[in-house]
């Protein structure tokens, strides 16, 4: 009864004479907490750089709204979703967190995204990519903010098929993004007209690709994809230069591939590489701005994943100080009418399905003849809208979406 009990108090506050007009900071603090990968496959993408992402974007917004300081705290979740829940729980529950950022790895992602909901918090996720976050499993509590399956694959597949590119095997993560990566590729794939031969599936955080990326060789598809993100992806890459894919006459492809990933395996091995992002540092003035600062205090330019957490907390302060709370649902229907305009996004929108629809670009990796500098990797083949990038709002099987 203790919950009901409070909310019936929290209702009789709000309904006091004046009391809605008096900023409604709840506890006196808004605190973030920025939940990721710190030790595993994930942690260059996303990690210290995510939690330094969020306290620039606190910093710069002044460090508090409405009067009340603003608070980030962090965890490392594994790539465990026990692991996950248990400190998001324990956020929500005793920590008095009000918004989690970052969550990637899907497996960890979506029960988080329950979670929030069911405490009627926020979620503003950056690094989970399953677009079932705004598809069967979308949630009124919960933005998904920088990319998702669906993008990455419209993006690249539609490209690639178009130029021929039309037979593909898939080297998948066998984990919720990995799945739902491959079949929104192969859905793309198919639509556009292609075929796809064959798939394999390895395990999280694997070391040896060699008999996977034998299948993909065997099968003669023109498109090797990998349906696979952060260290997977540099080991495959590393071994499928070994075994002579690309020699062979196979294009490789990277659906999930980070500026960090590129940086890591160097221009000579991915040159020729096809990527697709939500953003690049060397784009405008204002990424360049943003990015140089971000690589002064992390050592490295800013994944999208860590650009659009930058995005997302300026985003969501903005959101408090407008309405003068930081009560969820109030904050959550101030960020959907407010559009996105920033270094990272244009005219970015929050959609009911909780999806932020803004531009995404298919790049190429440079030769190194092409590159002037450490961090000049990448030249754009395309910019495509978002509403032609994501997901249509009525396709995802969403509930929240009126049919």
């Amino acid at each position: 009864m203790k919950p009901l009990a409070a909310a019936f108090a929290a209702g009789l506050a709000l309904a006091a004479p004046g009391g809605a007009a008096n900023a409604q900071i709840s506890d006196d603090v808004v605190k973030i907490g920025v939940l990721t990968d710190m030790s595993s496959l994930y942690a260059d993408a996303t990690g210290k750089g995510s939690v330094a992402a969020v306290q620039m974007a606190v910093a710069d917004y002044g460090g508090k709204v409405k009067g009340k300081p603003v608070e980030v705290v962090s965890a490392d979740h594994q790539n465990k979703p026990d692991v996950g829940v248990s400190i998001a729980r324990n956020w929500y529950d005793n920590d008095k967190v009000d918004a989690i950022f970052d969550v990637p790895t899907s497996s960890v992602a979506l029960p988080i995204s329950a979670l929030t909901r069911e405490k009627n918090k926020i979620n503003i996720n950056s690094g989970g990519g399953s677009s079932d976050l705004t598809g069967v499993a979308c949630s009124p509590n919960t933005v998904h903010w920088t990319y998702d399956t669906y993008a990455l694959s419209n993006v690249a597949g539609k490209a690639m098929v178009k130029r021929g590119e039309d037979t593909w095997f898939f080297v998948t993560a066998d984990y919720a993004f990995g799945m739902a990566l491959q079949r929104d590729a192969a859905n793309v794939v198919k639509e556009s007209g292609g075929k796809v031969l064959g798939e394999v599936r390895h395990p999280l955080n694997t070391s040896d690709f060699s008999s996977f990326l034998l299948q993909a060789q065997a099968s003669k598809a023109k498109v090797v994809a990998l349906a696979n993100a952060g260290g997977d992806t540099t080991n495959a890459l590393k071994q499928a230069s070994e075994f002579g894919l690309t020699q062979g006459g196979q294009k490789m492809i990277a659906l999930l591939q980070e500026i960090t990933d590129t940086h890591s395996l160097g221009i000579q091995a991915t040159q020729g590489l096809i990527v697709t992002d939500a953003f690049y540092w060397d784009m405008n003035d204002e990424t360049r701005a943003f990015s140089k600062r971000f690589n002064e205090k992390v050592g490295h330019m800013p994944t999208m994943i860590q650009a659009g957490l930058y995005s997302a907390t300026m985003h969501y302060l903005k959101a408090i100080e407008a309405i003068g709370t930081d009560e969820a649902p109030k904050v959550m229907a101030q960020m959907r009418a407010t559009p996105v305009n920033d270094f990272f996004a244009k005219n970015g929108k929050i959609r009911i399905d909780g999806r932020m629809v803004h531009d995404m670009y298919l790049f190429e990796v440079k030769k190194p003849s092409e590159s002037k500098g450490e961090w000049d990797l990448y030249k754009l083949l395309a910019t495509v809208p978002g509403d032609e990038a994501f997901r249509p709002l009525d396709k995802g099987g969403c509930p929240l979406v009126g049919h």
